[in-house]
């Protein structure tokens, strides 16, 4: 695992140190705990806007499976009971046919998270086996790891977890990072259900588990979050955030259709003129005329052929 790990620990390490440098540069304490927090949020920015491109389509995928979900339901209706091999590829075929119509790839929603885990344990193990035992990789000197690991951060190490230390500064952090990486997650997730899925999209059993998510994924912190450096919690915390974040911008900008999020995306633009007014008439479903502005001429309309008035003979005259 370690060396499997290894040229990932080394970026973690060039990264950190990189940020380290650049922060004592301007002015922040070396061995200060902040300055070493920093760096680590810097390692985040720097992961996430690696990963942007497929943040953007995790979004895109997560949302289309909730709105195909009512014709795969048809689908799985149309062979329940039907247990031959014969039915089974025909349900798996036209599955994968909607996917592909649709554009939809499930593993897409789970790219971001997947890419990420890598860096997360290698960051662990920077942080748990090299700047506890002050041993050097990379850029990251012997000098540099013991620095990092005699800092503090109100009081608590960096590299200190809550099941292996009896300060109770470390014991109160770790806590509160659990609380506040428990929160980010569970507004993420209800952001994009709440906001950025239609109505009868919410009814079926795949928003069902995503709802049930929100309750267990605070229950999984807190089991697996005592475990783990405040170093590694902090970077857990930080990439919540941006999720957040991210996926706020990303929701504003690309609501999925019938969303709440496309209504108030349709009512912003119509409070500054940007959508036309058939457009916004149409958004129940009735296409109304615009209204003629004030002052306007209206043009007369000429009668049809069979419906003239003839004139009279002495009409001009």
């Amino acid at each position: 695992m370690g060396k499997i790990l290894y040229p990932l620990e080394y970026a973690v390490a060039w990264i950190m140190v990189g940020f380290h440098r650049i922060l004592s540069a301007i002015g922040l304490p070396e061995a200060s705990g902040v300055t070493w927090a920093l760096s680590i949020v810097g390692l985040v920015i720097v992961i996430r806007i690696i990963l942007i491109p497929l943040f953007v389509k995790q979004i895109k995928a997560s949302r289309g499976m909730q709105l195909i979900q009512p014709e795969i339901q048809k689908i799985q209706k149309k062979y329940k009971g039907k247990t031959d091999p014969e039915s089974r590829q025909a349900m798996t075929q036209e599955t994968m046919a909607l996917y592909k119509e649709s554009g939809t790839n499930p593993l897409a929603s789970c790219l971001p998270i997947i890419l990420q885990a890598p860096i997360f344990f290698a960051l662990f193990r920077v942080l748990n086996q090299y700047v506890r035992n002050s041993q050097p990789i990379g850029p990251l000197t012997r000098q540099l790891a013991e620095q990092a690991d005699n800092s503090s951060l109100f009081g608590a190490t960096l590299s200190s977890t809550f099941m292996h230390s009896t300060n109770i500064n470390t014991k109160i952090i770790t806590v509160v990072l659990i609380i506040l990486m428990s929160a980010t997650t569970f507004t993420t997730q209800r952001q994009l259900m709440m906001k950025n899925m239609p109505a009868a999209a919410l009814d079926n059993p795949f928003a069902k588990q995503q709802k049930l998510l929100l309750y267990v994924l605070p229950l999984v912190f807190a089991i697996s979050g005592v475990n783990f450096p405040i170093g590694v919690l902090l970077y857990w915390l930080t990439t919540n955030a941006w999720s957040m974040g991210q996926q706020f911008y990303v929701i504003r900008r690309m609501p999925a259709p019938g969303s709440p999020a496309e209504k108030a995306m349709l009512e912003r633009k119509r409070k500054h003129g940007k959508v036309p007014a058939v457009e916004a008439a149409t958004e129940g479903g009735t296409a109304v005329e615009p209204e003629q502005s004030a002052g306007q001429r209206q043009q007369p309309k000429r009668a049809p052929r069979g419906k003239r008035t003839p004139k009279s003979p002495n009409a001009g005259s």
